[in-house]
C-alpha cells in the first residue's frame, strides 16, 4: 500500500510540475516586433499627436509597445488590447474608432451636407431655368394688339435685337469720329 500511495503522489506531483512548465513557457513565449507592430500602427500615441505607436519614438511609446507584447503573450486579441487603449485613453487613440454616439455624428454629418446641398442646388438651377424661359417667352411673343399695351410701357426687347441696337449705336460712334 504504501508504494501505491508513492506513485499516486509522485503522478501527482510530476503532473502539477509539468504544469507548472507549461504555464511559464506560454508566459515566456517570444512575440515578435512585427506581431507588435501590427497592434500598435493601429493606436495612436497618446502624448504624440498623429503619430502611430508603431513608429513613434518617444519612451513612453516604447513603454506602450512593451505592454502590448506582454498582453499578446498574455494571449489577449488585437480588439481586446485595442478595447484597453481606448478605455485608458478614449477612442482618439484608435486609428479606427467605433462609429457610435457623437463619432456617429461626425461620419453622417457630411454626406447629410453634400446630399442637402446636391438638392439645393439642382432646385436653384431648374428655378434659373424657368426664369430664362418665361422671359424668353414674353420678348417672343409682345402683346402689342391690346389698348393696354401702351400704357404698359415699352414691349421687352429680344436679346438679338438689344444686340443688332448695340452694334448699330457702335458703329454709328465710330464713323462720327472720322
Amino acid at each position: 500500500m504504501k508504494d501505491g500511495l508513492r506513485f499516486t503522489i509522485f503522478g501527482l506531483l510530476l503532473t502539477l510540475l509539468l504544469l507548472a512548465v507549461g504555464v511559464v513557457a506560454a508566459q515566456t513565449e517570444e512575440v515578435s516586433d512585427d506581431e507588435v507592430n501590427a497592434v500598435a500602427k493601429d493606436v495612436f500615441c497618446p502624448v504624440c499627436e498623429s503619430t502611430p505607436l508603431d513608429v513613434c519614438p518617444t519612451q513612453a511609446c516604447a513603454d506602450w509597445r512593451e505592454l502590448i507584447r506582454v498582453q499578446l503573450a498574455e494571449g489577449k486579441t488585437r480588439a481586446e488590447i485595442h478595447e484597453y487603449f481606448a478605455r485608458q485613453y478614449g477612442d482618439g487613440v484608435l486609428a479606427d474608432p467605433p462609429k457610435q454616439g457623437f463619432g456617429l455624428i461626425l461620419w453622417v454629418l457630411p454626406v447629410l451636407g453634400v446630399v442637402v446641398g446636391g438638392v439645393l442646388f439642382v432646385r436653384y438651377v431648374r428655378h434659373l431655368r424657368r426664369e430664362g424661359e418665361m422671359a424668353t417667352a414674353t420678348a417672343v411673343t409682345p402683346s402689342t394688339s391690346s389698348p393696354m399695351s401702351a400704357i404698359a410701357g415699352p414691349t421687352p426687347v429680344t436679346p438679338v435685337e438689344a444686340s443688332n441696337d448695340y452694334i448699330a449705336r457702335v458703329e454709328e460712334e465710330l464713323l462720327a469720329k472720322k
